[in-house]
Formats: structure tokens, sequence, C-alpha cells
């Protein structure tokens, strides 16, 4: 029997007023999973990941978390029953220290000696941040400030990861080192990763499996592998 997918999306649909920014968009990752979305900007993809965390509503379809269906459950909600997103951009709060933005992701968590471990799992996963973990975000580097953002999510302890252009403004050794922290973390955490790229190779080097938007609905549906491969996809919707 086939183990059942971590995420399942069925015929998704969101809009904006009379602007149907998803149009039946269906998907599923299984526990462990990488899977790209990509396309052009416009395409859906950032409208995909705010409806899959609550913070859009779906006008049809269904969103469902390991069997369980969270389509309409509240943002707060998402969290708790396991999926935490990183917007594009990461959202930290720069006046806030390195420690008081963990302590936020860590939240709903109910004990403190349970976010304590948690803050010490983080900082064990991103030295950098130990080191400044009393400073203000607003003096991190970009890469630092994007791993806090990582960071922040992790408190949690998510079993879905939602990532909306982790590399954006990064330099290419940051982005090489954030996309190797994405397989650590699936292979010690069997954590599962929606990952929304404009960088398409740099997304599917570490993706199992590639969606492609075009205009809100899905153009492909594919093998990360093969999809760098097929030359046509790639000139068509990826830009290379």
């Amino acid at each position: 029997m086939a183990e059942r997918p971590m995420l399942s999306v069925e015929g998704l649909t969101a809009c904006y007023g009379a602007v149907t920014a998803l149009n039946g968009v269906s998907m599923s990752v299984p526990r462990g999973g990488i899977c790209a979305v990509l396309g052009a900007n416009g395409a859906g993809k950032t409208t995909l990941l705010r409806t899959l965390s609550g913070l859009k509503r779906a006008e049809s379809g269904r969103v469902l978390l390991d069997g369980a269906d969270i389509t309409r459950l509240p943002a707060e909600r998402h969290v708790r029953h396991g999926l935490a997103h990183v917007p594009e951009g990461g959202g930290v709060i720069a006046e806030l220290t390195v420690e008081e933005n963990l302590r936020l992701g860590g939240l709903w968590r109910a004990g403190r000696r349970d976010r304590a471990r948690s803050a010490a799992e983080v900082l064990e996963l991103f030295p950098p941040l130990r080191e400044r973990v009393s400073r203000p975000a607003a003096t991190l580097s970009g890469g630092e400030r994007q791993m806090l953002a990582l960071g922040r999510a992790l408190m949690a302890r998510p079993r879905v990861l939602l990532l909306d252009e982790p590399s954006l403004g990064l330099a290419p050794l940051v982005t090489r080192q954030i996309m190797r922290m994405l397989l650590d973390l699936r292979a010690e955490r069997e954590l599962t990763v929606v990952l929304v790229e404009q960088n398409a190779r740099s997304a599917l080097s570490v993706s199992d499996h590639g969606l492609v938007l075009n205009q809100g609905e899905v153009a492909m549906a594919e093998d990360a592998g093969r999809l760098l491969a097929d030359d046509r996809m790639r000139h068509a919707y990826l830009g290379f």
C-alpha cells in the first residue's frame, strides 16, 4: 500500500477580485520530499504558498496535511498542524534581536524547556546566528537574515516547510549553503519542503519533483531530473 502524501493539494483555486490567480492546481509531496514550484513572475507561485499556509482564502479545492483537511483553518492553526511558511524576503523583525525573533517562532510551543531546546537546535544548525544571538536582526547580512527566517520557522518543528524565494538577493555561495541545508533537514528530520524559486536550476538540483505554473495553472508536473533535461520546457517556462 502506497504511503499517504505528507501534503496533498486538490483542485486549488484562489482569486484576487475578478482575477483568478490559481486555477484548479493539484499536487502532492511525499514525506521528506522536496518539490520545486517554478514559473515566470505572476504565474501564481507566491499565491500558492499563501493559500497553502492559510494567509489567502481558497475559493475551492482542498489542502490536506498528512491526510487532515486544513483548507479552511486560520493561519495559526496551520502552524499547529505542522506547516511553516517563510515568505519572500524572510519577514524577520529588524528591531528585535536574533534570540527574540527565534522566540516568536516558538511561541505556541507549550513549555519553556521545549522552546529552549528548539532554539539550541536552530543555533546548532546555523552557527553564524549563535555568534550574533543578542544583536538586532537589522545588523545581519542578507544571508544571515535568511538563516534567521528559516530558523524562526524551524522553531515550531514543522513537518512541512514552505519557502518563497530563499535565494533572492543572495550571493551564489550563500544560495548553495541554503540549498545544502534543505537537503540536510530532509535527511535529519524527514522534513517535507515546497520550494518556490526563480533560480530554477538551483531549485531543481535539490528537488525530487518539479511543478511548473503558468498563469495560475499547472503547465507540467514532473521528476526534477526530467524537467532539467527537457529543453523545450526549460526554454518555454524556466528561462535557461
